[in-house]
């Protein structure tokens, strides 16, 4: 277990400072035309425990007209369901909607009556989303300081799915498998970054052997077989027989498939309307 989190009203007072909202109702060029339904943006910050020596940035879009934080989100919303998003490598919240588009995405699958739900993304740096021999533990960060910030900001963290893409779909498939998060509805990854064996010749990703067998996802697939989960890659993926290996052997249904595309943003910009649907019915 980690040491205890700060306090849900002082993490809401270290984001509250910096946040800012605008409404969105249409959609910018280059995304796919359809109907758009407004959304509140937000952005924010903190000092985490788990990440000491930098600041911990976020961005949240909310169905609905609401922009106070802490208050009510919109009448059209209520109290939505939230997705958790964990960026890739190379990265940081803003990921998921700039260069995504995702808040475009949510406002069309929204008007399009698809369940509204918020889009929260979290500065995770480079430490793949658990804990290192630095002390960095970006797990412990999402589980006891953002998820109560997301509260606080006025969403039902009773229903919660998480996803990711690259290292942050494995950060997702890895959190999802050791149910660290109440009221987990689905997990989904986009072009995980997975492997069976650990590689001593790295060490970006584990510190070493043991810390590779403390979170070895393949090891914990039997715990991923009732949760509905989506698993998505390119054909052109370098990753791509390193995910097929690891769905091989995922027990219970799965959503998701092998595409056309590779390890970009053009692929994951494609897929990503399907995985809010998918998210959409599981958060319903």
């Amino acid at each position: 277990m980690g040491s205890p989190g700060i306090s849900r009203r002082r993490l809401l007072g270290l984001g509250a400072g910096a946040a800012a909202a605008a409404s969105l109702a249409a959609c910018s060029a280059g995304t796919t035309s359809g109907p758009a339904a407004p959304l509140s943006m937000r952005t924010g910050s903190f000092t985490s425990q788990f990440r000491p020596q930098t600041a911990t940035n976020w961005s949240l879009a909310v169905p609905g007209t609401g922009s106070s934080p802490g208050s009510p989100v919109g009448a059209t919303a209520g109290t939505p369901p939230v997705a958790l998003f964990l960026h890739g490598t190379g990265s940081d919240h803003r990921m998921i909607f700039e260069e995504l588009r995702a808040a475009n995405v949510l406002s069309q699958h929204v008007a399009r009556g698809g369940t509204p739900f918020a889009i929260a993304a979290v500065d995770g740096g480079e430490s793949w989303w658990h804990r290192r021999a630095t002390g960095t533990d970006t797990q412990a960060m999402v589980v006891e300081e953002f998820i109560p910030l997301l509260a606080d900001q006025g969403l039902d963290t009773g229903r919660i799915a998480v996803f990711g893409l690259s290292m942050g779909g494995f950060g997702a498939l890895l959190l999802a498998s050791q149910h660290r998060i109440p009221g987990l509805r689905a997990v989904a990854a986009m072009s995980p970054a997975v492997w069976s064996l650990h590689d001593a010749g790295r060490t970006d990703n584990f510190d070493s052997a043991e810390d590779f067998a403390a979170n070895d996802i393949f090891a914990l697939r039997p715990e991923l077989e009732l949760l509905p989960k989506r698993i998505d890659c390119g054909t052109s993926d370098n990753l791509l027989y390193s995910v097929q290996d690891y769905v091989s052997g995922l027990p219970g249904d799965r959503e998701g498939g092998f595409q056309h595309g590779g390890h970009d943003d053009g692929y994951w910009r494609s897929i990503l309307p399907e995985v809010f649907a998918f998210l959409g019915r599981n958060l319903a």
